[in-house]
């Protein structure tokens, strides 16, 4: 597939998503197969005004590129501005995030709330792909609701403004991340832009990739919540169904949160995205209180080893 000038062989993408796609999260990820990693959105406001948190956002490493990072904002000189800061890092391309359902977002006129402005959007879209020295790709859902389903529209116009690739998100606006994701829409907008299409919502294994490609013709398939606890997603043989099959891959997320993590700040965070590795397990409720009484990284990959052994321990018996 490609991107512009970015091109890249596996067609499984792993999703921005806000609190979670962070650097040792995307390192993970692509270890475990996944062609391309967005950040978690990113203000354009903060960028521009060098907000300490807002930088942090930022950081990469070479291991994990490529790799995208995606603004979100609404007034198109300030992404612009933002997208001409990123072109100092060592990122592939920028996101634009036209799909965030979230209220606060929303209320700003941004993520999912541009879709109803397509005028404001298509002069986001040329003010950062003005700005951008990467290619730049958008984000974006079904429409804003039943009634309003605008998908097809709004991706004939981001091609139009200068966007290398769309996501489709096969939701709308309204229904969040409840109901059922609508992959004719995904379709819908392949047959209808010649730049690559990525279908995104519902897909929580392997073969459900391999099987939105072939009902819709996207050219990737984007995961976002059904990596999370999951980044064997990415691959054919899918999740482990025992703890001890799990646990290397849970040590190597906390090995590289240690690595780049303020993990002393980050505590809750890290236990967050471990415990969502235990779902299904026997006995996780259990052990997600062990998590929970740990005071640092070293005490929760302890505990986890601890856990394995008595698990073995308790096949041996």
């Amino acid at each position: 597939m490609k991107i512009g000038a970015l091109s890249f062989t596996k067609p499984y993408i792993l999703a921005p998503l806000a609190g979670y796609t962070d650097l040792p999260f995307r390192l993970l990820c692509r270890e475990m197969g996944a062609g391309l990693c967005f950040s978690e959105m990113i203000s354009s406001h903060g960028l521009v005004y060098g907000q300490k948190k807002t930088l942090a956002m930022l950081a990469s490493v070479q291991e994990e590129r490529p790799v995208g990072f995606q603004l979100f904002g609404n007034d198109p000189a300030i992404m612009g501005e933002a997208a001409a800061r990123i072109n100092d890092y060592p990122f592939d391309c920028i996101d634009i995030n036209m799909g965030c359902p979230v209220k606060k977002v929303i209320k700003k006129g941004s993520g999912a709330a541009l879709m109803k402005d397509p005028e404001k959007a298509s002069l986001i879209i040329q003010n950062v792909c003005q700005n951008s020295s990467i290619p730049v790709t958008v984000k974006f859902r079904s429409g804003w609701n039943t009634d309003q389903i605008n998908a097809v529209e709004f991706a004939q116009m981001a091609e139009a403004s200068g966007a290398c690739m769309v996501s489709v998100h096969a939701r709308t606006w309204s229904q969040a991340f409840g109901g059922t994701a609508d992959w004719k829409i995904i379709k819908m907008v392949k047959e209808k832009v010649a730049i690559p299409v990525i279908g995104n919502g519902d897909v929580l294994s392997y073969d459900d990739g391999q099987q939105m490609i072939q009902e819709t013709g996207c050219d990737g398939v984007m995961i976002g919540r059904g990596a999370l606890g999951n980044p064997w997603v990415f691959q054919p043989g899918g999740i482990p169904d025992t703890f001890s099959g799990r646990l290397p891959v849970l040590l190597r997320h906390i090995e590289l949160c240690k690595r780049f993590l303020p993990t002393d700040k980050m505590l809750f965070r890290i236990k967050n995205h471990i415990q969502r590795y235990l779902t299904a397990l026997p006995g996780a409720g259990k052990i997600r209180k062990q998590i929970n009484l740990c005071k640092n990284v070293e005490e929760l990959a302890e505990s986890l080893q601890n856990t394995e052994d008595m698990e073995r321990a308790t096949k041996q018996e």
